[in-house]
């Protein structure tokens, strides 16, 4: 449905985008995933009409959106400041864009009844937007987004200010209902596991470009760069010298880097001698932080294991993938 080729957005003399290509299918949920200043945020405003291409074009199907205003492209847009009016009720605020697009009273009534259903705020329609808690507001802001039912809904950080458990049960819950709707939408986050759970594909952006694209899984099985394998979370990047050897052994034939995934990297009887200096208890599992040759490393175990305890490390032959200098 949305597809962009070539787009590039240059303030002054920096790109700040540059020649994008990228696709949202019907009912996608396409998640935008990279650090502070890699441009994922322009891009979103970029798609939204709200910054200028300087070279490129964007199109929905056939049209071609590359020159018309926002307010024409039929896109819905939700910030981290979720920008609710405090001067008027939940349901004023959920109502606000279908009153400016000539709503009648009636229709307004019954769309905002089944967005409160929607977003699971029934019976908070006559109640201030100041008196809600974060959460609360942000389910309030979605509703007022999903109002007039846009071909592309586009998130930028919108969980970003709440905290980590309000955070992870909004994401559950906003990933079930956008493919309850079969919405088409972009979400931008910095938080991988923020990306991994909502998307359907990940495009990781580097530089005002996108660095790496597909689907979760493959994605993390092979991100391709360094700097795509530290945004979506992985650690244990090593540096091989010329021989292809490294605190593991030898993993590669010549110099550069390799990641070993913690999801192939173990502990066993035999193997590379390591120090354990972190663990953490989580989900029936132990996350742990080995010390090998000065690297750090990062794997999960089973069983119980102290600080300060040696243990023997080995991995997967598939667990370890050459990764590109993020510079190259």
């Amino acid at each position: 449905m949305l597809r962009l080729e070539g787009v590039s957005v240059c303030f002054g003399q920096n790109h700040v985008l540059n020649q994008v290509d990228l696709s949202v299918a019907a009912g996608e949920v396409l998640v935008l995933l990279g650090p502070s200043g890699c441009g994922k945020s322009t891009l979103l405003r970029t798609i939204a009409g709200l910054e200028t291409p300087s070279e490129g074009q964007l199109f929905w199907g056939a049209q071609d959106l590359t020159g018309l205003p926002a307010h024409q492209r039929g896109f819905g847009m939700m910030f981290q400041d979720h920008a609710l009016f405090g001067h008027l009720s939940v349901a004023d605020n959920v109502a606000f864009g279908l009153r400016i697009a000539g709503w009648g009273a009636e229709l307004c009534q019954k769309k905002v009844a089944e967005l409160m259903a929607l977003v699971g705020l029934v019976g908070f329609e006559g109640r201030s937007v100041d008196a809600l808690s974060g959460g609360e507001a942000q389910r309030v802001a979605l509703a007022r987004s999903l109002a007039p039912d846009p071909r592309l809904l586009m998130l930028d950080e919108p969980l970003a200010s709440l905290d980590r458990a309000l955070r992870d049960r909004l994401v559950s819950d906003l990933g079930q209902l956008l493919r309850e709707l079969g919405q088409s939408a972009i979400y931008v986050t910095h938080d991988h596991g923020e990306a991994f759970a909502l998307a359907d594909r990940i495009a990781v952006m580097d530089g005002g470009q996108i660095a790496r694209c597909g689907r979760p899984v493959e994605v993390w099985a092979d991100p391709r760069t360094e700097a795509v394998a530290r945004s979506i979370g992985h650690q244990n990047i090593l540096s091989l010298d010329d021989q292809g050897h490294c605190v593991l052994g030898r993993l590669g034939g010549q110099a550069g880097l390799v990641l070993v995934r913690s999801d192939g990297l173990r502990l066993a009887p035999t193997g590379v001698a390591a120090r354990v200096v972190g663990s953490v208890f989580s989900q029936g599992r132990y996350d742990l932080q080995v010390e090998a040759g000065g690297q750090l490393l990062q794997l999960s175990a089973v069983e119980s294991v102290g600080l300060g305890d040696l243990v023997y490390l080995a991995w997967s032959d598939d667990a370890v993938v050459p990764l590109r200098s993020s510079s190259t």
